[in-house]
């Protein structure tokens, strides 16, 4: 029989700077919402796990040979054996994790080499690695700088493929990791493709784990080669292998029009800073980065969306990342000579410092209402904004409510693995996601391993149960998002609701100490569409949470000892 392989991952751990040089925002996006000790793909409890080795529109996995899980087993009783790494009590992966994954069974034969990338006996995944100097990466990130090294990350990396590779079914095969130096920055699309290309054709990818944060051309160069792209930057065609771990835009528009209709609509803006617009009935406005053509069109769409509801947008502004300084103290002026007394803002996590000084600087204070955007729902951002003007700033995020450092998520799975913390001990987290995302998969993938099989058991595995510390994950098409077409290719589908407190003191996500954090309404409850209620709780201090000192009873994770301890 050939089990789950014990072997460790190989790895290039290269030297040079911090992890921001690393990995791409994409990815570090995901990585905050995992630091609450999230499992992605787990399948939740018994009851929601797609039948095994059925896609979520019916057609069979194994018949192209889909994995077996423990359930599958039990209940046609064949009587196949698993891996040691098995708990048969509950037919769980013995890993300490809340939703930790179903197990499958051995084979007797993996079926050799059954895609590019793939051997009897090892998986080829290359993982992108962006380069030394990246000048708008390096402006977005500057304030948050850690010292974790790009060694460091390497070893990491490395060190949460060789956990999974002991732990979860491989069919006998390993994961074995090759980093790619890219060419150009994170702007540069055709050093993304010809990246792209080496990584398909000279280093033998079946899969590659994230990619350049700021254009699509390598999702897109790998999406045509037929390499599967987990963490990759998102394309507005993902189809067949782009996968992406946070909301699309199109998801994130869903949750966050019906968090303004029901909650904010035809109330007055009692949230702001000054006390006149407090009894006034809200004004909207809409200050949001442009990028590219698709930026301008998604500001246009949120805001015909919110008119048929009858929610006017008086202000929809755009701002050039890099010219953020010049353009803020002009942009700050014409929404307060509209009377705009809330903002929906929608952007990078850096350029809020630069437009709450502005708004302070012209004594405007209205309210901040966060959007989804990318980082910008983190404490370590928000405490480098204006603290008068955050104060007033709250909204919705697709990150799960914060677990102190070493509580859950990345660092505490390295250390029960490795018995030593992570060696990026600061920002383990942004490695995890890809990894975590693709042994799930793997699994359920079966032996028969091909880009087909791998996107079939991404499409079978249900969302999971609602839960605080862990969000609702799914690829394909589980009925979550009517109106948008699916196969779905973007991760997270909840959201929780935030507001930020500048008295909560403690350390930040990458374990900084100091003042100012968010705080999540209801300990972190949890939104589907359609689930959002009209009560509005921003900055009631009742129920809200900064951060958990310990999972939640019902979502802690079993103690398993680990393997051969």
């Amino acid at each position: 029989m050939m089990p789950s392989t014990s072997s460790p991952s190989g790895s290039d751990p290269g030297s040079g700077s911090a992890l921001r040089r690393y990995g791409p925002i994409a990815a570090i996006v995901a990585v905050i919402a995992l630091i609450a000790g999230v499992v992605l793909l787990s399948g939740g409890d018994d009851d929601d796990v797609a039948s095994p080795g059925t896609t979520a529109t019916g057609a069979s996995a194994g018949d192209d040979g889909g994995g077996t899980s423990f359930s599958e087993n039990e209940a046609q009783g064949l009587g196949l054996p698993f891996p040691d790494t098995c708990d048969q009590e509950r037919g769980r992966v013995a890993v300490p994790l809340f939703f930790a994954p179903e197990c499958y069974a051995d084979v007797a034969d993996n079926g050799g080499a059954t895609d590019d990338g793939v051997t009897a006996d090892a998986i080829t995944v290359v993982v992108y690695r962006a380069p030394e100097t990246d000048p708008v990466l390096d402006f977005i990130l500057g304030s948050i700088q850690n010292d974790d090294t790009s060694q460091q990350a390497a070893d990491t990396y490395a060190g949460l493929t060789e956990l999974f590779n002991t732990t979860y079914q491989t069919y006998g095969r390993r994961v074995e990791l090759q980093f790619l130096e890219a060419t150009g920055d994170s702007t540069n699309e055709g050093a993304a493709r010809a990246d792209a290309i080496r990584a398909a054709e000279e280093m033998g990818a079946f899969a590659v784990w994230g990619g350049p944060a700021l254009n699509g051309a390598w999702s897109e160069e790998l999406n045509a080669r037929g390499v599967l792209c987990m963490g990759c930057f998102g394309v507005s065609e993902p189809e067949p292998n782009v996968f992406t771990v946070v909301p699309s835009a199109a998801q994130n528009r869903v949750h966050l029009v019906e968090y303004v209709t029901k909650k904010l609509a035809r109330r007055p803006a009692d949230h702001a800073g000054d006390p006149v617009y407090q009894s006034q009935e809200r004004v909207f406005g809409h200050l949001w980065i442009e990028t590219s053509p698709s930026s301008a069109t998604e500001a246009a769409t949120l805001a015909s969306t919110l008119g048929e509801q009858g929610v006017d947008i008086v202000e929809s502004i755009p701002f050039d990342l890099l010219r953020a300084t010049e353009l803020a103290p002009g942009i700050i002026q014409r929404f307060k000579e509209a009377g705009v007394t809330s903002v929906i803002i929608q952007g990078d996590p850096s350029t809020p410092a630069i437009f709450t000084t502005a708004a302070t600087d012209q004594e405007w204070f209205p309210e901040w209402i966060i959007g989804g955007s990318a980082l910008m729902d983190l404490t370590a951002f928000g405490r480098t904004y204006d603290q008068e003007q955050w104060a007033h700033a709250f909204g919705i995020s697709s990150l799960t409510a914060r677990s102190a450092p070493g509580v859950g998520g990345a660092d505490a799975l390295y250390q029960w693995f490795h018995g030593t913390p992570p060696p990026a001990d600061d920002t383990a987290g942004v490695l995890l996601p890809q990894p975590l995302i693709f042994f799930n998969a793997l699994q359920a993938a079966g032996p028969n391993l091909t880009t087909d099989t791998m996107r079939a058991a991404l499409y079978a595995i249900a969302p999971g149960e609602a839960s605080i510390t862990q969000p609702r994950f799914s690829y394909g098409d589980h009925g979550i998002y009517p109106g948008i077409d699916p196969p779905d290719h973007a991760g997270i589908d909840d959201y929780t609701e935030i507001w930020y407190d500048p008295t909560v003191g403690g350390e930040d996500e990458i374990g900084r100490d100091g003042v100012g954090a968010y705080r999540y309404v209801d300990g972190g409850r949890r939104y589907l569409p359609g689930e959002w209620t009209d009560e509005d709780r921003a900055f009631d201090p009742e129920g809200a949470i900064a951060v958990y000192t310990e999972p939640p009873e019902a979502e802690q994770a079993v103690d398993y000892p680990p393997p051969g301890g």
